[in-house]
């Protein structure tokens, strides 16, 4: 139990932005100050020594180059894991076939 609380945690955190779902890796993720939103901070991507560099990688990497601390709505969220290590931070395009957003209540007309 001991080694668990002092080994660094990384999460996987999967969400939805402008038609396409974003898969970054950060060290810390908590819940905002800011009413429905989730906090995203320390952002990890892939060593640059690599001789290959991923291109849908190194596209998230620009897009969150100087990024301190991102603010997710809460139902733009598909997912959050705590992973062992980093994977490859990537872009894909949201179909809809797989994935379905999560029902909103709708207000109901008080006449």
């Amino acid at each position: 139990m001991s080694s668990k609380t002092n080994k660094e945690h990384t999460y996987k955190v999967l969400f939805h932005n402008q038609g396409q779902i974003f898969e970054v890796y950060a060290k810390n993720i908590y819940q905002s100050d800011l009413y429905g939103f989730v906090e995203v901070e320390d952002y990890v991507f892939g060593n640059h020594s690599q001789m290959l560099i991923d291109p849908a990688e190194d596209k998230l990497r620009s897009e969150f180059e100087g990024v301190q601390r991102s603010f997710i709505p809460m139902h733009s969220i598909v997912r959050i894991d705590e992973v062992e290590k980093e994977g490859v931070a990537k872009i894909t395009s949201n179909g809809g076939e797989k994935v379905t957003p999560f029902p909103l209540p709708m207000p109901k007309d008080k006449k």
